[in-house]
């Protein structure tokens, strides 16, 4: 409680006490609320913790699901090409992906639109130094 100025009859005032009143009932409630927020933070990190183990779980699943893929697709080709098979694979599906994302965020406008045209340019940027290298390796390598 806060010191205040006292009357000559060793009383507070009506609004000291009120000041000392709201302000202990606000500390309450704020030791309540933090209560609160520890008490749902909790469960709320082990639950993303959960998620994030889940997302690592989904990545190496795609990873065993592409070696068994590469595995199958080198018992009827040879194994450069099943290789290049399957990469070609991906990454025409990652840009027809892309390209729908894309539209989606065009479609809902404002800054999703300008975040659209900000990655279609990152992409276009970047595909425009790594294809070149990449045809140059393939070259490389068919040529072996």
């Amino acid at each position: 409680m806060s010191e205040g100025t006292v009357r000559p009859d060793g009383r507070r005032s009506p609004s000291e006490r009120l000041a000392e009143d709201v302000a202990d009932v606000v500390r309450e409630e704020v030791r309540a609320v933090r209560a609160q927020v520890s008490e749902a933070a909790r469960p709320a990190g082990v639950g993303i913790a959960l998620l994030a183990a889940a997302g690592g779980c989904l990545v190496l699943g795609a990873g065993a699901a592409s070696t068994t893929v590469l595995r199958v697709l080198e018992t009827m080709l040879p194994r450069r090409l099943a290789a290049a098979g399957l990469t070609v694979g991906y990454l025409v599906t990652a840009v027809l992906l892309g390209r729908v994302g894309l539209a989606q965020l065009r479609a809902a406008g404002g800054p999703s639109a300008r975040l659209a045209d900000d990655v279609r340019d990152m992409v276009t940027e970047t595909a425009g130094r790594v294809l070149p290298a990449g045809a140059d390796a393939a070259r490389d390598e068919l040529d072996r």
